[in-house]
């Protein structure tokens, strides 16, 4: 099987059988997704829920933030992952949105980098789910799903990842392939335990493939 092939019958599953795919965060503006995403590296959107209804009804938006000192923006966040730094983050994303950006989320990945705690993985969320941009946001799951499937040729890296399925997943079906791979990674194709024996992707993952051959 081709990669063309691969990338054809894997994007056309989705396309039938998960025509809606969205982020699992829960938010109500620009703003407060960009305060979930920073708060979800390296924790669960489950945790994240958690925490951002209590913290962004005292600073919901980006003068309010601040405004706050680390410490009351740390009392939280604290049972998240890395509280410390994210609260750092948090506060200094915020004054540099009042700033820098008259209080606005911006709208590309250049000038979303140059905010604290803003990543290029967090960056292409942004401009994908907020603003229906073209962008592929790789997280652990897209990287590793996507190679377990072959979409990628043994990439070593969340760049070579996102470059080569922009380069093979038709534009405008980038903001949804993105969740398409995350939740494909979430719940089936597990870091631990794949649920191969479940997955309806078997005929076209290179990895279940190369194992049961």
């Amino acid at each position: 099987m081709t990669k063309t092939e691969r990338y054809k019958n894997i994007i056309k599953y989705f396309q039938e059988n998960k025509p809606i795919a969205e982020t699992e965060l829960i938010y109500e503006n620009p703003f407060s997704l960009l305060v979930a995403v920073i708060l979800s590296a390296q924790c669960t959107d489950k945790r994240v829920n958690l925490i951002t209804p209590d913290l962004l009804k005292l600073y919901p938006t980006p003068k309010k933030m601040a405004e706050a000192e680390v410490f009351e923006i740390f009392e939280h966040i604290k049972s998240c992952s890395f509280p410390n730094n994210k609260a750092k983050h948090l506060v200094e994303m915020a004054k540099s949105l009042v700033e820098n950006f008259n209080s606005v989320v911006p709208n590309n990945i250049e000038d979303l980098q140059k905010l604290q705690g803003v990543g290029r993985k967090t960056a292409n969320v942004i401009v994908s789910v907020i603003y229906n941009k073209p962008a592929m946001a790789v997280d652990t799951h897209v990287f590793r799903v996507s190679n377990r499937l072959g979409l990628t040729t043994n990439s070593k890296n969340v760049l070579t990842t996102e470059k080569e399925l922009v380069k093979n997943i038709p534009e405008k079906l980038l903001p949804i392939a993105h969740h398409w791979l995350i939740l494909h990674g979430r719940y089936v194709c597990t870091a631990k335990k794949p649920k191969c024996n479940e997955c309806e992707l078997q005929k076209w993952c290179k990895s279940f493939n190369l194992i049961n051959t």
